[in-house]
This record gives structure tokens, C-alpha cells and sequence, in this order.
């Protein structure tokens, strides 16, 4: 096991952070390693007084807890450990989500492909839902009127190479899935909007007519989705 930042890696992509290294006062690495899983910053660059000579960047970054999403995770934790009666979710949500937590998918899911998707269903089947967690869909929604105003979003930021393209194909399954059993409030159809043609390309396996579509090619050969996907790439 690794035992200093020369080799970093503490913990399998496929479980949750169990342990992380900590940092110093000026945000670096250290080497010592601290239990749990490392809470959300972000970074706020704070201007320097002004030297005749420059020895170092002229700003220093200042870490601000990312309060609402350690909040989520939090919610999403426990949430996780429920029983499927208690999970507050459709029963078509519940399988899919023993499907994907059961390891069985060919490749494996990492566990921040896993979670992505459970943030975005427990956001809409249970925060949604349960007046206990209103108060994190009314900080959603203040800050999208803020930012978006008339357009309530929900996106999840993923590293790159992470697999958004499969978490992509996750939600459009979580949500035909449910729209064809007769759930309302759940789509069949679905816009997905890309960069350029080369991109657009790659997303084709979002496609349940392609022949290496995600949706049969991760895992046990099922039946088919049949959602009307129109792919669109500016």
C-alpha cells in the first residue's frame, strides 16, 4: 500500500474515498494521510501586496467549503445504506440502482459514475419529494434563477475520463425505463447537445440502434430501450 504522495493513489475507483492525503495551509499535498473521504473546496485567488521583487505568484488561493455539495453527499450516504422500501424511489429506479451497484456490469462502474447518477435521482425522486429536503431544491433553484433565470438545471462535474458518456446513458435508461412503465414526470426523448461533429460521433453509442450501444454493451444482454433520441452537435 502506498505510504507517501510519490505513489498517491489510497483508494479503488470502484468504492467509495475510505482515506485521502491531507493538505497544507497553502493547499499542496502532504504526506500525511487522514481517514474519510476529502470534504468539496474550491480555490479563491486573493491578490499579493505588491513587492519590488517578484519571488512568487503574484496571488495566493484561499480553500471555501463547497457547503451545499458536502450537504448532498451527506444526504446521499445514508441515503445509499437504506433499504430498497425505504430508498423513497420508483420501483424501476430501485433495480436499476441494484443493477449498477452490484459490480455485475461488463467493464465495472466506477463508484463517481455511480454517484453522479445517484445524485441526480435522489435530487428528483426523493429531495424532490420529501419536505425534509426542500430546502436544498429551493438553494437549486435561487441559484439558477440567479444565474439562468426560467431554466432549472442539475449538472454533474466529473473529471475527464471519468465516463460521462456512460452516466449520460445511465440517465436516459433511468428515465425511459420509468416513462414506459407509465411514471409520470420521466421522458423517452432526449437532446443532447455536443461541441462539434467529433464529439457527436463518440455519443452515438447514446443510440440504442447502434450496434455497440451502452445500453446492452455494459452488461447482461437485455432487451433493447427504445427511447426517440434526436443527437444534435453544434
Amino acid at each position: 500500500m502506498p505510504s507517501s504522495p510519490e505513489d498517491p493513489i489510497l483508494n479503488s475507483p470502484f468504492s467509495p474515498p475510505s482515506r485521502h492525503w491531507a493538505l497544507d495551509e497553502s493547499g499542496a499535498f502532504t504526506s500525511i494521510m487522514e481517514p474519510g473521504r476529502r470534504r468539496s473546496e474550491y480555490l479563491v485567488p486573493i491578490a499579493q501586496p505588491r513587492r519590488v521583487r517578484q519571488e512568487s505568484l503574484p496571488f495566493a488561493e484561499e480553500a471555501s467549503e463547497n457547503a451545499l455539495i458536502n450537504e448532498i453527499r451527506g444526504h446521499l450516504e445514508r441515503w445509499r445504506a437504506l433499504p430498497r422500501g425505504q430508498s423513497g424511489v420508483t420501483h424501476e429506479t430501485a433495480r436499476l440502482l441494484d443493477h449498477w451497484r452490484s459490480g455485475e456490469t461488463k467493464p465495472p462502474l466506477f463508484f463517481c459514475q455511480i454517484e453522479a447518477v445517484e445524485t441526480i435521482i435522489w435530487l428528483e425522486e426523493v429531495a424532490a419529494r420529501q419536505p425534509q429536503h426542500r430546502s436544498i431544491r429551493e438553494q437549486l433553484r435561487a441559484e439558477n434563477e440567479a444565474e439562468n433565470p426560467g431554466l432549472f438545471r442539475i449538472g454533474a462535474k466529473m473529471a475527464t475520463g471519468s465516463g460521462k458518456t456512460t452516466v449520460l446513458a445511465m440517465l436516459i435508461a433511468w428515465q425511459t425505463v420509468n416513462a414506459i412503465h407509465g411514471r409520470r414526470n420521466y421522458s423517452d426523448a432526449f437532446l443532447v447537445v455536443c461541441p462539434g461533429i467529433t464529439i457527436r460521433d463518440r455519443l452515438r453509442v447514446l443510440l440504442p440502434s447502434d450496434p455497440e450501444n451502452y445500453y446492452e454493451g455494459r452488461g447482461r444482454r437485455r432487451a433493447p430501450l427504445s427511447p426517440r433520441f434526436h443527437p444534435e452537435g453544434r
